[in-house]
């Protein structure tokens, strides 16, 4: 299923791995392995990943609008592909819209620095949920199961 995705838009297979790649050393520089629990954490990386997929996508087309259709595709994908619980995979679903969300609004961020700050302001405000009624459709507000604990 992933190769036929790829095979439609190739160009994009290169930034699409650059952004996760990035991705995940971020997340693992800033939180190490405690960005793979359904914690605040995991929101952020979540949030980040469709953030920077979307911001490698535009360096290839310079459109907003095909940029964030193509990193929902991928991470939609992902959590097809990926079996989860109903809660953390709406959870996931959600913080991955806040990432695109993000993007449409501050496409223009340049630095990991901007970059990270944006989506760190983001965490602060983040909201614990317990069912998916409690995950509030079209919010801007990262969601998150478990409390935070590092493990570096």
């Amino acid at each position: 299923m992933l190769t036929k995705i790829f095979l439609g838009k190739p160009q994009y297979l290169f930034p699409t791995y650059k952004a996760t790649r990035k991705t995940i050393q971020i997340a693992n520089r800033l939180y190490g392995k405690a960005h793979h629990k359904d914690n605040v954490t995991n929101a952020f990386r979540h949030a980040l990943w469709n953030f920077l997929i979307a911001k490698k996508c535009f360096a290839q087309n310079n459109s907003v609008e095909k940029s964030v259709a193509w990193a929902e595709t991928i991470t939609n994908l992902h959590e097809k592909l990926m079996p989860n619980k109903p809660l953390p995979k709406t959870m996931d679903l959600h913080n991955n819209f806040v990432g695109r969300k993000v993007f449409k609004k501050h496409y223009m961020l340049e630095t990991d620095e901007e970059i990270i700050k944006c989506f760190t302001e983001l965490i602060r405000q983040a909201q614990k949920v317990e069912n998916v009624k409690d995950i509030t459709k079209d919010s801007l507000q990262l969601v998150y199961i478990e409390d935070y604990e590092n493990e570096r």
